[in-house]
């Protein structure tokens, strides 16, 4: 296979347990995520990956495809690892199970890149934002790129750049939760010892940045928004209504 997709989804979150399972407009949280997925063109096969029979039983009801991974596992990236060791893939795209509003084209854009890209190992999406109350939440993650807007150079929770002042013509860029890793890759970034930087911001992609891999970036302008409170479920619903897709 050239590409797949994996949406881990584990059932004890801490902010808000059985979030993946949680009713939105009439469907489990992760149903909206697998069906939007399966729209992208340039996946050759998607699978989620859970940690609890009560997830397997919820995708086995809406005929999506699911294997049972470790409880033990920390990250999902972890949980990508078990799924992906035994396939004979190019491409793995990791896919949060919490971010039900996913557009298929990201996934596409993402795949596209690793394909055309021999130096890209790993490949994420950001998005520009204006917004004040973004910058200054430390749930919404700030990326600076290098001037080519191809690599990163830092993600944080912070308001990055200092200084900066969102508004009409002032804008930063949002990380959007997805990624894209050549297969090999996934391997070696799991061996990596967690940085310091990591550990610091709370943010995995951190690592491969602090030990000198480069993280490709593409741009998009599609919304999404992940599911870590059941305020972010209403959120996605009203969402959710503005494109007509809730009944």
């Amino acid at each position: 296979m050239e590409a797949i997709g994996i949406i881990p989804a584990r059932y004890g979150a801490t902010r808000f347990e059985g979030k993946v399972l949680k009713d939105l407009c009439g469907k489990p949280v992760i149903q909206h995520v697998y069906e939007r997925a399966k729209k992208a063109r340039l996946l050759d096969d998607l699978i989620i990956a859970a940690d609890d029979e009560r997830i397997l039983k919820a995708v086995e009801s809406f005929g999506g495809k699911a294997v049972f991974t470790s409880k033990s596992h920390k990250t999902g990236t972890d949980r990508l690892t078990e799924v992906v060791n035994a396939l004979d893939v190019k491409v793995i795209v990791n896919i949060q199970g919490d971010e039900p509003l996913i557009n298929p084209l990201v996934i596409d854009d993402l795949v596209r890149t690793m394909q055309d890209d021999s130096e890209a190992v790993m490949a994420t999406v950001v998005k520009k934002s204006v917004s004040e109350e973004e910058f200054k939440s430390r749930d919404v993650v700030k990326v600076i790129m290098d001037q080519s807007q191809k690599r990163a150079l830092y993600f944080s929770r912070m308001p990055i750049p200092g200084g900066l002042k969102p508004g009409p013509d002032h804008f930063f860029y949002k990380h959007i939760g997805i990624y894209a890793y050549q297969k090999d890759f996934i391997f070696t970034f799991k061996k990596l010892p967690k940085s310091t930087l990591e550990a610091c911001e709370k943010l995995e992609q951190l690592r491969a940045l602090e030990h000198g891999y480069k993280i490709r970036l593409i741009e998009t302008k599609f919304e999404t928004v992940g599911i870590d409170t059941p305020e972010d479920l209403e959120h996605a619903k009203l969402l959710l209504e503005k494109e007509e897709a809730c009944a």
